[in-house]
């Protein structure tokens, strides 16, 4: 019987060869790689909802990054400042949301919030 052809790793940068979604190395730091879905997260029509009532006033128009570039640029992410890690209360906390574009929201996600640094 033959086999399933292997795939490269699915974490960036990664081109070893694996089964499943990421290789040895990874599935370490990708414990879920079966993640659940947006909705599953928190993120269904109910945040859909808040998300675009937030983005459309006025103050929350612009990226709050961009601005402190001098550079105006229309947000598309609510990001929450304190990440929630599933706390309902930190989620819908709209003093916890800034307004973001997606450029800004991913590097912000990937450098603090993946990485946390931790402070005494």
């Amino acid at each position: 019987m033959p086999y399933k052809p292997k795939h490269p790793c699915m974490h960036p940068g990664c081109a070893n060869l694996c089964d499943g979604k990421y290789c040895d190395e990874h599935r370490k730091i990708h414990p879920n790689g079966d993640r659940k879905s947006a909705a599953e997260r928190g993120y269904g029509s109910k945040w859909q909802k808040a998300r675009k009532r937030f983005l459309d006033k006025p103050e929350n128009f612009f990226c709050l990054e961009c601005k402190k570039e001098g550079v105006y640029t229309r947000a598309t992410v609510v990001d929450h400042i304190t990440p929630h890690r599933g706390d309902p209360r930190l989620f819908w906390d709209e003093s916890n949301w800034q307004p973001l574009c997606k450029m800004h929201h991913d590097h912000k996600t990937f450098t603090e919030d993946r990485n946390p640094t931790y402070q005494y």
